[in-house]
């Protein structure tokens, strides 16, 4: 499957019916493991692979260029369509933000996400003004690739101690009208504010199944108006608390657990 079938199908999946569950892998094999179980897209995760170089995560710790090359290695593993959170675009600019997107396509990535987070301690969100221009700079450079890249506009104010709804509504409302093709805005809190979302804006919109939102199932989240269902880090914390589990069993006992 070439690039631009693995980007029609994954505008399909978009297009329902119902949700779909979209799992973040870290490296190729884990997406190969995804791959082989049966999932119908992945996208990756900026936490586990900041984790994985170990680096903080939101800080611009991991560059454009380490972020693309986990991408595409990831690309390579699996046939499946792959996007990619590409955190904020890595720059201020209008200009950088979208040659990410441009280069996020030449890695072989058929989605991508840009938040309006900046990276700084003391002024983390874009006044909504700048934000829906970044948004709409990545949305034009989307539109000129050969193919449907399926952009994701991120409304961080949850995930940033700004835990205002009403503001994250009208972010997710502005970048849909600047070009987005799926909407999201990780951490809300509850399920009348995914439903809140779900009914504010006519693009697809992303759930992040953790924190509180963790225990709802695929059914609740279709119910809710969710079309599409991340995990973020979760199967990577999984797989290092097994990890951590295991080697602290082994170093206190001297023998791995069964």
């Amino acid at each position: 499957m070439n690039q631009h079938e693995k980007a029609e199908r994954f505008a399909r999946l978009h297009q329902g019916p119902g949700a779909f569950v979209i799992p973040n892998p870290w490296d190729a094999g884990s997406a190969n493991v995804l791959t082989q179980l049966g999932f119908q897209a992945l996208t990756t995760t900026s936490y586990a692979l900041a984790w994985t170089l170990g680096r903080p995560d939101g800080s611009n710790a991991v560059s454009r260029d380490e972020a693309l090359a986990n991408a595409r290695a990831i690309v390579e593993a699996t046939d499946l369509p792959v996007a990619a959170d590409l955190e904020n675009g890595y720059g201020d600019d209008l200009a950088t933000v979208a040659e990410t997107i441009r280069l996020a396509a030449a890695a072989g990535l058929v989605g991508g996400s840009i938040e309006d987070a900046t990276g700084r301690e003391g002024d983390p969100i874009y006044p909504l003004d700048v934000a829906a221009e970044r948004i709409a700079a990545a949305a034009r450079a989307a539109r000129s690739l050969p193919f449907p890249f399926a952009l994701v506009a991120r409304a961080e104010n949850f995930l940033h101690d700004r835990p205002d709804l009403d503001d994250t509504i009208a972010r997710l409302q502005a970048y849909e009208r600047a070009g987005a093709d799926v909407l999201y805005a990780p951490m809300l809190q509850n399920a009348e504010q995914v439903r809140a979302v779900c009914r504010a804006v006519s693009k697809p919109v992303n759930v992040l199944a953790a924190g509180p939102l963790g225990a709802l199932t695929v059914e609740d989240f279709e119910a809710l108006g969710v079309r599409r269902i991340s995990v973020g880090s979760r199967l990577h914390r999984i797989a290092v608390d097994a990890f951590a589990h295991a080697a602290r069993v082994l170093h206190e006992r001297g023998t791995l657990p069964t």
